[in-house]
């Protein structure tokens, strides 16, 4: 069968190369799914399932499962280690051979993960390269950690973080315990296509060649987030009561480990999502940022009258913050808020301990509030932006070791807190974050005062962040078409606010900064047809006004910033 779209020659080849695929899958399920796609002979389908190849970038690579290469399936991670392998033989040649545990090798609970995870460590120990294999469901934090920690020189994590359940996913980190950049992923990803030419990699075929992962390893993880990067008030951190959500992930058992052995005693999780559970059934969609995703973690901190609610995504590299405010009301903070309160927290400590401000880092990244700048800068502290995504957030702490790096987060609730943390994590994060409100609570303050003392020193930042859906299959060309213009010809003002100056901090990232202080950041999406807009605008407080009027206004010139933009960004070519 086929349609008008569709000619006989192209669909027969999809068939063939559906066929050689099938030869190659080593899993006798997703064969079957083969061999049934071949038979409806739907060319959609095939076309989906058969041509092109799912993307390896720097976050490595994640996708929905199934069969196919543009599926996350077991000769897609075969294939992958395959190309993992040729680039660390390249970088390291035999010296991993004998190394104890080169490479980590870490799962979450999703279905699929233990299988694949188990196929990777097969075609690495295949390769000769040493592997070690954690063979109980992790956090990716702990992967990133245990890199560093046993000297490894590689980790891989099988996980689609907060992707939806039909998801899985691979992530791959080098020797110094961050995500992979440029150079590294283009190698492994023109590897992994030299390696899928020849079918499925072949294997070790001796378990013993498999480094078993010590599990005192997780007691020392345990031990290390306990301790924050400050001198904690044991006593404070013993009188908070916290609750907590894993959102059906893998970070409930390690995340209350680590509360426990900081001195909390009072911790109680929403029960029906403590457990892991690849099916995610009490969740939409398992990413504390979406509408809903965490209303059972507030309506048990409303009812355990809780100091604060801490929400992991599924592999717990990234930390959701809820609070009650001061009429009682709970709400979940955004990013930049959690972000700014690890900052001016963080900095205080850091002063108070004696240390030298102009030795402290502070890094975010170009889509997240300038307000960590401000905070670094009236400090006296290292401030560092980068561009997106966590494999740039800690660069200049590699980059420059004699500076402390004390937090490094961006936006999506990644939070990297303390010196020796590369990648964000969410267990560590939620256990400073803690200790943060039990110093302030024992000084007779709390976050809700810190934010109005920002505000007041810095001006009320507001935030408003929001997508632009470009329809349509020529997508790609009109999201280049539409960035240039912007470019070309920008706006003179925005929201009622003029703007200043025009900069692009990478070819497809353009910021507007406007008059007094606010900006606007605009960047295509790299993986959906999409126009990401960041917008902030900061508003002075008077002596005489409230904090929330000049939040307010903040928040009503943001409107118009959205309403403008919308219209520039939607407006037909001239």
């Amino acid at each position: 069968m086929t349609d008008d779209a569709t000619a006989p020659e192209e669909l027969e080849g999809l068939v063939d190369a559906a066929r050689r695929w099938r030869d190659a899958d080593p899993d006798p399920e997703t064969r079957d799914r083969t061999d049934a796609a071949i038979e409806r002979g739907d060319p959609a389908e095939l076309t989906a399932l058969f041509r092109g190849r799912i993307a390896f970038g720097t976050a490595g690579l994640r996708g929905p499962i199934g069969p196919g290469p543009n599926g996350l399936n077991r000769l897609v991670a075969r294939q992958t280690a395959a190309g993992l392998s040729e680039v660390i033989r390249r970088h390291h040649g035999d010296a991993t051979s004998g190394a104890p545990g080169a490479v980590i090798v870490g799962h979450d609970a999703r279905h699929g993960s233990a299988t694949f995870a188990r196929d990777i460590v097969d075609v690495l120990t295949g390769a000769g390269i040493a592997a070690t294999l954690v063979d109980q469901p992790t956090p990716t934090p702990v992967v990133a950690w245990a890199i560093r920690r046993l000297g490894g020189v590689a980790g891989v994590v099988v996980t689609a973080s907060h992707n939806p359940p039909a998801d899985n996913g691979i992530k791959v980190y080098w020797g110094d315990g961050a995500q992979i950049v440029p150079p590294i992923d283009g190698e492994i990803a023109a590897a992994i296509g030299r390696a899928a030419e020849h079918g499925n990699p072949p294997g070790a075929g001796d378990p013993s060649r498999v480094v078993r992962f010590d599990p005192a390893l997780l007691d020392e993880y345990v031990r290390r987030c306990a301790r924050p990067p400050f001198a904690p008030d044991d006593a404070a951190i013993g009188a908070m009561r916290v609750v907590t959500t894993s959102m059906h992930g893998v970070g409930h058992e390690l995340l209350h480990r680590a509360l426990r052995a900081a001195g909390c005693a009072g911790v109680t999780a929403v029960a029906a999502q403590a457990a892991p559970d690849p099916d995610f059934p009490t969740v939409a969609f398992p990413n504390p940022e979406e509408p809903g995703a965490t209303d059972l973690l507030l309506d048990l901190a409303r009812r355990e009258g809780a100091d604060v609610a801490l929400a992991n995504d599924p592999d717990a590299d990234r930390l959701a913050v809820g609070l009650p405010g001061r009429d009682g009301a709970w709400r979940m903070l955004r990013g930049d808020e959690v972000g700014a309160l690890f900052a001016a927290g963080l900095l205080e400590a850091d002063v108070e301990a004696g240390h030298d401000p102009s030795t402290a880092l502070l890094a975010s990244t170009v889509v997240s509030s300038q307000l960590t700048a401000r905070v670094a800068a009236a400090a006296g502290a290292r401030f560092a932006e980068t561009l997106t995504g966590f494999k740039w957030l800690c660069r200049p702490a590699f980059e420059h070791p004699e500076w402390r790096q004390l937090v490094a987060y961006e936006e999506a609730l990644g939070y990297a807190v303390g010196p020796d943390t590369f990648d964000k994590d969410g267990i560590s994060a939620a256990v400073a974050f803690v200790a943060l409100l039990a110093r302030w609570a024992h000084r007779g303050r709390t976050a809700w005062d810190v934010l109005d003392r920002l505000a007041r020193d810095f001006g009320a930042h507001e935030q408003r962040n929001f997508s632009l859906r470009i329809e349509g299959s020529d997508w790609a060309e009109r999201l280049s078409a539409t960035a240039a213009s912007v470019v070309a010809d920008p706006p003179t003002a925005l929201g009622g606010a003029a703007v200043e100056r025009v900069d692009q901090p990478a070819h497809d990232v353009i910021r507007l900064f406007l008059v007094g202080g606010g900006r606007v950041v605009i960047r295509p999406s790299g993986t959906e047809p999409k126009l990401k807009c960041y917008c902030e605008a900061v508003e002075p407080v008077a002596p005489d006004e409230s904090v929330d009027a000049a939040r307010g206004r903040a928040t009503a010139r943001l409107d118009r910033t959205r309403d403008e933009l919308v219209g520039i960004l939607t407006a037909p070519p001239s």
